[in-house]
């Protein structure tokens, strides 16, 4: 990870783009990341690639509203903090993250409303603003990957191996791409959903990794938020089929215990404690499993 800006150097960026900017509130949220106040998110890109992410979000979002029924951060300065390294101030988004809340069937229909709304968007529109296309993973070889991991984490004591046996071979092969690209946050954890007291899904945050792909894969980025059933409800209110579905579920499933493997192993991030949560919601049994298209 890398070191913290100095603070004064974040005040000094204020100044120039908020009339009170050398006297708000500032608190860190990341080593790239500060709370302005109570109504604004300052972001730091520290490289050339997280700059180009920055610079493509404003205009992506801006893309995104007129088709999702959630709301979006809005851009209200941009620029470059040192040569050739952006900044974004955004508005910040009422509510918690998932990690914490819970998301009601009210909820879930929002959830509906954002993947239905990323189905919608023209692919032509997006890509001329640098949203890359990227092709389906292929489940066989994740497959494989999770059952090495699930063969570890079961001598630990951390998961029943014999479970992944439910992904056989020939479900794999019926769990192949289906859908055709649309595009995808491909980042939708807890921590980028922002739920009301109610449990309403409000906002979407971090649009950095939109791809042009596989929509299974927010399905799976539901699951290890919200939960499997949450997600498949979601995704089957958006008017995805049961194969789609079950090819997100098998996805987060598999990545779930690959990267909890790779935690206790010295080999991955992120909290232990958390990616022992998102595989357990993952693991979720569901209705779907039981029934064939």
């Amino acid at each position: 990870m890398q070191e913290p800006l100095a603070e004064d150097t974040v005040r000094r960026l204020l100044k120039s783009v908020l009339p009170d900017g050398g006297g708000i509130e500032l608190r860190p949220v990341t080593d790239t990341a500060w709370w302005v106040g109570a109504g604004h998110v300052l972001r730091l890109a520290r490289d050339a690639r997280v700059s180009q992410g920055l610079r493509r979000e404003a205009r992506l979002r801006d893309l995104l509203r007129p088709y999702v029924t959630v709301a979006l951060p809005v851009c209200v300065a941009a620029g470059e903090w040192a040569p050739g390294l952006a900044y974004a101030l955004d508005t910040r988004l009422p509510g918690e993250s998932a990690e914490t809340r819970d998301v009601t069937a009210a909820g879930e229909e929002d959830l509906a409303g954002l993947l239905t709304g990323l189905h919608a968007v023209p692919v032509a529109r997006a890509v001329p603003l640098g949203v890359p296309k990227v092709a389906p993973r292929s489940l066989e070889n994740l497959r494989r990957e999770a059952k090495r991991a699930a063969e570890w984490l079961d001598r630990e004591g951390e998961f029943e191996a014999a479970r992944l046996g439910q992904l056989t071979a020939q479900a794999v092969a019926q769990l192949g791409p289906q859908a055709d690209a649309v595009l995808v946050h491909h980042a939708v954890t807890g921590q980028h959903l922002t739920v009301s007291a109610d449990g309403r899904v409000r906002g979407v945050l971090d649009w950095a990794d939109v791809v042009v792909g596989d929509p299974a894969e927010d399905i799976a980025g539901l699951a290890i938020s919200v939960g499997a059933r949450a997600a498949v409800r979601s995704a089957t209110l958006a008017g995805y089929g049961a194969r789609v579905c079950l090819r997100g579920l098998w996805l987060a499933r598999c990545d779930a215990l690959v990267r909890l493997a790779a935690r206790l192993q010295g080999a991955g991030g992120g909290s232990a404690g958390l990616l022992r949560v998102r595989m357990e919601r993952a693991w979720e049994a569901i209705l779907l499993e039981l029934v064939s298209e």
